[in-house]
């Protein structure tokens, strides 16, 4: 029998987010889809959450880490928080669609 991935509430935790811009859309054309992901996930906890979640074969993951800018509001110096995108790569004939929900 063939094995399945268990879907755990962890994974939901990892996986937070689709990262829709016009630069991700065109990597969908490569076979890879961008997410938004928390940001002490690691490239392995991503991949297991992916193939979990949607049910593909992944076959990469790159992360990164964008810095929080520095703004000011009302005279007063405040920082954005961090944010963690990860673009991963499905095996060919795999295919996530990001507009239906998980």
């Amino acid at each position: 029998m063939a094995k399945t991935k268990q879907i755990d509430a962890r994974h939901y935790d990892v996986v937070l987010a689709p990262h829709i811009t016009e630069k991700a859309t065109l990597l969908s054309e490569h076979n890879a889809v961008v997410f938004k992901v928390a940001n002490d996930a690691t490239k392995p906890q991503i991949k297991e959450a992916v193939e979990a979640l949607f049910d593909v074969k992944v076959t990469g993951v790159n992360t990164m880490v964008a810095k929080g800018k520095t703004k000011r509001w009302k005279g007063k110096a405040y920082k954005r928080s961090d944010a963690k995108k990860a673009v991963v790569t499905l095996a060919d004939g795999d295919q996530i669609d990001i507009t239906s929900g998980i």
